[in-house]
């Protein structure tokens, strides 16, 4: 039987509960909108990075042959490291670190294994290019034509003995084909795997907002720079067209590209333009012809500055 005392104590230990019920709800509750407060974050617009990307990417990668010409030779002597070359080694530590943060953004799980594979051998690539293109600066220099293939170069064609210009052309090899591959090849794998992971329902992320419209001038003109003067318009065009078939694809779930796939989307849409621009400009160019022959013909711009520019001052 209960006692008169025995029910008062049971109501009380009742409420105790009920209370202790209750804040274990709303801290759960808390809780779970604090673990959804960083997702949020995550697809939100990365001013940040795609800001310092192509700061970076336009001061240490097309800066970097500007810096060697503007700065006077007695500064880097030829047989040390000019100032591009630290621009270079620069851009190869920098850029992998800040992909390596937009992939660590990406509201998806992306394969890292993938990632990890593609930075190294990005890594790997840029810096065979470092070595290429810093000893094809000091051959610019001394006479080198930027518009002339390997063998037809005054400065080369008459070296003896004539296996000399078999190294050169190993050089040219490493240069722009191997390093530029190796080099472009894991960058855009990189930024493909990126925007797979950049697609949601929500209409407020779909926006971009008026800092990405702002940066993606300066954005596509650099992939211009970059498709151009790199001559991968093949793996460019390749990676364009796997991004609106994958948008095509995401479509049909209902998913559209976020801000940040939106704002990679367009850059490559207005680089598209770029480029073809720049090829109907050069189209009856003989000189440029005949270095580039081929149906893919898009002229670099150093070569059209050597023959265009730097011949008529």
């Amino acid at each position: 039987m209960l006692t008169p005392n025995t029910e008062p104590e049971m109501s009380s230990v009742r409420k105790r509960r009920g209370t202790d019920l209750r804040g274990t709800k709303q801290t759960s509750t808390s809780s779970g909108s604090k673990e959804n407060v960083p997702q949020k974050k995550r697809q939100c617009f990365h001013f940040d990075l795609w800001f310092c990307l192509t700061l970076q990417n336009w001061i240490l990668d097309f800066g970097r042959p500007i810096v060697m010409i503007i700065l006077p030779l007695e500064w880097f002597p030829l047989n040390k490291p000019s100032a591009g070359d630290y621009f270079h080694m620069a851009y190869n530590v920098i850029t992998p670190f800040l992909m390596l943060k937009l992939i660590e953004r990406s509201p998806r799980a992306l394969p890292r294994s993938t990632v990890y594979l593609c930075i190294i051998t990005f890594v790997m690539g840029a810096s065979i290019h470092l070595v290429g293109d810093s000893i094809n600066h000091r051959l610019i220099l001394s006479g080198y034509q930027l518009h002339l293939s390997v063998r037809e170069n005054p400065i080369i064609k008459d070296l003896k003995p004539t296996s000399l210009i078999d190294s050169f052309e190993l050089l040219y090899y490493y240069d722009e084909q191997l390093g530029h591959l190796m080099w472009y090849i894991p960058f855009f794998i990189i930024l493909f795997i990126y925007f797979t992971g950049c697609f949601t329902e929500s209409d407020q992320q779909k926006k971009l907002p008026i800092c990405g419209w702002l940066l993606l001038g300066p954005s596509a003109l650099y992939y211009w720079y970059l498709v151009t003067e790199g001559q991968i318009t093949e793996l460019f065009l390749l990676t364009f067209v796997a991004m609106v078939a994958m948008v095509i694809y995401q479509q049909q779930k209902g998913l559209s590209p976020d801000s940040n796939g939106l704002f990679l989307l367009c850059s490559f849409s207005v680089t598209v333009l770029l480029v073809a621009l720049w090829v109907v400009y050069l189209w009856n160019d003989p000189v440029l012809r005949n270095k580039y022959p081929g149906l893919m013909y898009v002229p670099e711009p150093w070569s059209y500055y050597t023959l265009h520019v730097k011949n008529n001052h």
